[in-house]
């Protein structure tokens, strides 16, 4: 028996009746990619606009500004010069690497130099920076947003380009320079970046036409111009079907509410006055006496009240007529301040009935009592009232 099991024997012996502690989590293996903008170390996210801890970044950016034996010359325009160093070129961007290899191959002694023209000379500083501790300054994305994602696709430096698209999306696109982002994002295969720039165009189509950006594109891509105010076009019109739609639905929903109302009135009318050959005992109904003022609506309820009182089922649920029926007295009762004295059938009882029902039914009646009654305020008939008298209408 080795050691560590005499040693693990011994504590086991003279601790049995002790509690001892949980044991650590085994060890997961090592991560030092991105998520979210946070790099995972031992379980922790380490923040910051890196991909390293903070010394190895400070290390690597050491190394950069100090130019400690380096071997390439980057050069750009307006004869700027950026020294760096083979190995790390070639080891970040396979594109770079292919450059190197190329310019070794033709004999050339070091330093080395490659050309990067185009782009700002700090803009190539920031993207070679990022090459060495996958960090950068906010300022510098902020100000070489663009050239970066540029750089960072034509590089072959997928790293870089995620957070050039992370940057736009979350901030750095602004009215002035979505257009250019827009070209740049079908340049350089970056889909999300292009629907979510498109739509900025199209959303904010009037501003971005008074940009320089838009102006540029104009006379270099007029294709693109036209394929673009054609999206435009399409979304004012779908904007236009879309608004039509919600009009219509809230005239009808008006009519709805505005025939309800109109029948709680007739259901009243017949039972309390009577109408035609329907009403109250004690009135005298003619059949062939004046129309009253609710017209097709009274007739409509006759109807239904006659069927409700010969129906065989006539239970809720039973008979759609008859469950009709029962909604239209549940509305009466939900409406009428007094039912001692309402002459229309079982207003008293539903009111009992109501005081019991659960709070999701409650609810709904609550808001189509509230936007009947905001619909047309029942007048001339003293029984109604709304269930929220200090509501605006």
């Amino acid at each position: 028996m080795g050691k560590m099991e005499e040693f693990i024997t011994k504590q086991t012996c003279q601790g049995a009746n002790k509690v001892f502690p949980a044991p650590p989590p085994l060890p997961g293996p090592a991560t030092n990619c991105r998520r979210k903008g946070s790099l995972m170390r031992n379980g922790s996210a380490i923040r910051g606009n890196n991909c390293a801890a903070t010394a190895t970044r400070a290390l690597w950016d050491r190394l950069f500004d100090g130019g400690y034996k380096t071997d390439v010359i980057i050069k750009t325009d307006n004869g700027g010069i950026i020294c760096a160093h083979s190995n790390i070129l070639g080891m970040a961007s396979p594109v770079l690497r292919g450059m190197l290899k190329q310019a070794k191959g033709f004999g050339h002694r070091r330093p080395i130099s490659i050309h990067i023209h185009g782009v700002p000379q700090d803009a190539v500083r920031a993207f070679i920076r990022f090459l060495y501790s996958s960090s950068y300054e906010k300022e510098e994305m902020k100000e070489f947003v663009l050239p970066l994602l540029v750089m960072s696709h034509t590089y072959v430096v997928p790293q870089l380009k995620r957070v050039c698209e992370q940057q736009l999306e979350h901030g750095l696109l602004t009215i002035e320079n979505v257009v250019d982002a827009f070209q740049l994002s079908l340049l350089c295969d970056a889909p999300r970046l292009t629907l979510i720039t498109h739509r900025m165009i199209v959303m904010t189509c009037k501003a971005v036409r008074e940009t320089e950006g838009w102006k540029a594109m104009k006379k270099s891509n007029p294709a693109l111009e036209k394929e673009l105010l054609e999206s435009m076009m399409d979304e004012e019109h779908e904007r236009d079907i879309m608004m039509q739609k919600e009009k219509n639905r809230k005239s009808n929903e008006q009519r709805i509410y505005l025939q309800l109302s109109e029948a709680m009135e007739a259901l009243v009318h017949i039972f309390r006055d009577g109408c035609r050959t329907i009403g109250p005992h004690d009135k005298d109904l003619k059949e062939h006496q004046t129309p009253c003022d609710y017209g097709d609506c009274c007739k409509g309820l006759e109807l239904l009240v006659r069927h409700f009182a010969s129906c065989k089922l006539r239970v809720p649920g039973g008979c759609i007529h008859c469950k009709r029926m029962w909604q239209l007295l549940e509305l009466h009762s939900r409406l009428c301040i007094d039912s001692n004295s309402c002459r229309v059938p079982l207003c008293r009882n539903l009111k009992e009935k109501i005081r019991k029902q659960s709070k999701k039914d409650e609810i709904k009646w609550k808001i189509l009592v509230k936007r009947i009654l905001r619909t047309k305020r029942i007048g001339g008939a003293p029984i109604f009232v709304s269930s929220n008298s200090n509501s605006s209408p």
